[in-house]
């Protein structure tokens, strides 16, 4: 039996801290991305500073499965004809109890499901595609 290292008193002080969140509002079961705000950069900045404290193994973390991109990224053409990772699996809520488990185990405790993603992200593809295509056109006109 794995030794407990940390409670959950401690995980829920590190998630307010690093979210700014009340007290209250962070509960063993609440989805940090959904109940809580946190996603995006911030998340992954959350998860960084949560594997460096804790010192948990994060190999096998796949943010897509979690949380979805920041804003811009969610507005995009690309994403009208290819869907981004996120869009591809179920969400899987990431918890104060989850972070606290794998803290006491040293290592990130989420079995995924089978899946499979495209070896690129089109939807980004897409995106870049038309910003170059904008700016040569704007590139054109100015020089007429």
């Amino acid at each position: 039996m794995t030794e407990t290292k940390y409670t959950m008193e401690s995980i829920k002080c590190f998630i307010i801290e690093k979210t700014g969140c009340d007290y209250e509002e962070v509960t063993a079961n609440c989805d940090i991305i959904y109940d809580l705000g946190c996603y995006g950069d911030d998340l992954s900045e959350l998860i960084y500073q949560y594997k460096e404290k804790y010192n948990v193994n994060l190999e096998n973390y796949l943010w897509y499965f979690h949380t979805e991109e920041e804003g811009h990224l969610n507005l995009s053409i690309g994403r009208a004809f290819f869907k981004p990772p996120y869009e591809r699996v179920k969400h899987i809520p990431l918890t104060p109890a989850l972070l606290l488990d794998s803290a006491n185990e040293g290592k990130w405790l989420v079995a995924y499901p089978e899946h499979s993603l495209p070896r690129r992200r089109y939807d980004i593809v897409i995106n870049q595609v038309v910003i170059l295509v904008f700016i040569i056109f704007f590139i054109f006109k100015c020089a007429k």
